[in-house]
């Protein structure tokens, strides 16, 4: 068997189900692991076990890389996810121990494997991303939003209330927790309200535009690019089912046409038997 028929059945067998759904179940397994030793009971008695089953682990995933960088060679980098988990497998190959001992907390990132390893995931995550540059404008919306309410606390309440609203960043971080809808009646408001009688303008109009308007965009935005997702997801599941199915047509033809041939070469040849008997 030639290499590249070797390279080319490791990658169909590694992204095959058995050996996904394997990484997956050592994925859910490792978070447990890691689970289990934030206990000091737990390491007290079973750490060999859980160092162990770690470095088990650990062996598992490397080597379902080394067998994806056998099959794709340098194409192996060409996907983000690749480089996703090259990079999560890479930090738990690093020792633990000394000037990277802070890397001990990092190996729970490997949980993370989960989002390039399960197809739905990955899908919303995509979806995700592809919000992200409409996101930024409604982030610079609501930036602008509590930049104005902010200058106007600051005005308005920072003598009185100096503790909530006597700076700008005060001010603002004060909104985001009435933004959040956290303790801001009875916590911010009426008191406020109590020195200001007008002030339940202020608060009223700022939550009906950040937390009833603006947050609802970034739903609203997240919906429609995940569902936008799924109609692509949906329309290359289509395609594909079309060219499989343009494929077996093909394939039918043919037969058909050879078997076709056949019949008219039989036919012939009966033609000719026939002629020469008589």
């Amino acid at each position: 068997m030639a290499m590249g028929e070797w390279r080319a059945n490791a990658g169909e067998w590694i992204e095959s189900r058995g050996p996904r759904n394997f990484i997956i179940g050592l994925i859910v397994f490792n978070a447990i692991l890691l689970g289990l030793a934030t206990s000091d009971w737990v390491m007290g008695r079973f750490a060999s076990v859980l160092l162990g089953l770690e470095a088990v682990i650990i062996a598992f995933f490397t080597l379902e890389i080394l067998i994806k960088l056998f099959a794709w060679g340098p194409r192996f980098f060409k996907s983000g996810w690749n480089w996703f988990d090259f990079l999560i497998v890479a930090i738990s190959l690093v020792p633990a121990t000394g000037p990277f001992t802070v890397l001990r907390a990092l190996r729970i990132l490997r949980v993370l494997r989960l989002l390039s390893t399960v197809k739905r995931l990955r899908l919303l995550v995509d979806a995700l991303i592809a919000a992200i540059p409409s996101i930024g404008w409604i982030v610079f919306l609501l930036g602008m939003v509590f930049y104005i309410y902010g200058v106007m606390g600051t005005e308005l309440f920072g003598d009185r209330f100096p503790e909530w609203f006597g700076t700008l960043g005060a001010a603002m971080f004060t909104l985001f927790q009435v933004m959040t809808l956290e303790s801001w009646s009875m916590g911010i408001a009426r008191p406020v309200m109590a020195e200001f009688s007008f002030a339940w303008l202020y608060f009223v109009s700022f939550i009906l535009v950040t937390a009833f308007t603006i947050l609802n965009l970034f739903i609203g935005l997240i919906v429609n690019t995940m569902q936008a997702a799924h109609w692509e997801e949906e329309d290359e599941r289509r395609a594909t089912m079309e060219a499989q199915a343009h494929r077996e047509r093909e394939e039918i033809l043919t037969l058909a046409r050879r078997a076709d041939e056949r019949l008219t070469m039989l036919e012939e040849a009966i033609f000719d038997r026939s002629k020469h008997k008589s």
